[in-house]
């Protein structure tokens, strides 16, 4: 609560003094004393009407501990809740204290029911749009879940954001699916409850991990990113030379321990955070992002097209025509004068040389039509010559 509702105290006596007053005021009470040695405190019936009062509509009231005696009429202490829980709150409080929402952006156990009867309970929902976080879900493990019961939290959530939306259309959601896309979410029963993510792909999932070693809960991680990686992987974009990942199908998941997070000066704000299938610590936002998703396939599609372009260019200039005559390639419009008119003469020829050809042609055809011409001249002048001697010679 000091860390939550005090960030800028040094030291929590102020949160202490006013759980003390509201103790005193009959509002609140120690329940139980965790083996960290923190108290746990909870709402009186009267304190719970009352924050029921002052709290939002849309803000859920955790359920009201009531009193309970043994038969000697002994209190009976809240066993019921253990380190798990505190470890949930704390989770809340070192965020919110790393300006992630405010303790109203925070719920617990929201159920996402799935069809065949299982409902799978979020430890915690924060929801952190200022800072670029809309929604995130988040389970905290004490290091003493077996890795599969994990995987199954992942699978179910998994299986929870594939839920299609009341009245949705299964044909256009399944031709939207293999097509690939953030519109297949338009047809999504996560899309009605949570807001857009901000990024390609469903509501990230957190995984806290605190307790036993550093080494045990490293362990953890590795097997979780192991055997989860079918779930968050996403699939790569087809394509020669395309290293992009699609992960519009894809649950993002993200790791980092309460340890970590309390020893960096950062905080929740630090570089404490683990996106699986990366290997560095990363600020949330930064491992929020798809920095290898669509933004990268859009450059390296680009590319893509940009090599094909200068590959179909190379083919076309290796089968350009060469001129018999000069050896210059072909003009473009000489050669698709060529393809379209298959039975065009001198198709070997480029179009200058083309043009001195049937320059010369007609020069030839000049020549030897002037010499013609000469010639008949020549003989019309002989006969006229030879006429003008006999008709001399008959005087």
């Amino acid at each position: 609560m000091w860390r939550m509702l005090r960030p800028g105290d040094s030291h929590d006596r102020c949160t202490r003094d006013t759980l003390n007053a509201l103790k005193d005021d009959g509002k609140v009470r120690v329940e139980t004393r965790l083996e960290s040695n923190h108290q746990l405190w909870v709402l009186t019936e009267r304190g719970h009407k009352e924050a029921k009062q002052l709290l939002p509509g849309n803000v859920r009231v955790s359920a009201l501990r009531k009193l309970e005696f043994d038969d000697d009429g002994e209190l009976v202490t809240g066993e019921g809740y253990d380190e798990h829980a505190a470890a949930v709150t704390m989770t809340a409080a070192v965020l919110t204290e790393a300006g992630f929402g405010t303790p109203l952006s925070w719920q617990t156990e929201i159920a996402h029911r799935l069809p065949y009867g299982y409902t799978q309970y979020a430890d915690l929902t924060m929801r952190a749009p200022e800072v670029g976080v809309p929604a995130m879900l988040l389970e905290v493990d004490r290091v003493n879940e077996p890795v599969d019961v994990l995987v199954d939290k992942v699978r179910r959530y998994t299986e929870w954001f594939e839920l299609l939306a009341p009245k949705a259309d299964k044909n256009h959601e399944r031709a939207a699916c293999s097509y690939g896309g953030a519109k297949v979410h338009d047809f999504r029963l996560w899309s009605r409850i949570y807001p857009a993510t901000g990024h390609e792909g469903y509501v990230p999932l957190a995984f806290v991990f605190t307790g036993k070693t550093k080494a045990q809960r490293a362990s953890k991680m590795r097997r979780l990113e192991q055997a989860a990686r079918s779930y968050f992987a996403g699939t790569q974009y087809p394509g020669a030379g395309i290293t992009a990942v699609d992960y519009h199908q894809a649950v993002p998941v993200v790791v980092t321990e309460l340890e970590r997070i309390t020893a960096d000066p950062d905080g929740a704000a630090g570089k404490v955070w683990r996106r699986l299938g990366r290997d560095e610590w990363q600020t949330l936002t930064e491992a929020l992002d798809n920095s290898d998703g669509d933004r990268l396939y859009v450059v390296q599609a680009e590319q893509a097209r940009k090599r094909q372009k200068e590959r179909e260019a190379a083919a076309r200039e290796a089968q350009r025509p060469v001129c018999r005559r000069c050896g210059a390639k072909f003009t473009d419009d000489r050669w698709d004068t060529i393809r379209h008119y298959p039975a065009q003469q001198h198709r070997e020829l480029c179009e200058p040389c083309l043009h001195e050809h049937w320059e010369q042609v007609q020069a030839e055809k000049a020549a030897r039509r002037q010499a013609e011409e000469a010639a008949a001249r020549e003989a019309a002048e002989a006969d006229v010559k030879k006429n003008r001697g006999l008709f001399g010679r008959r005087r």
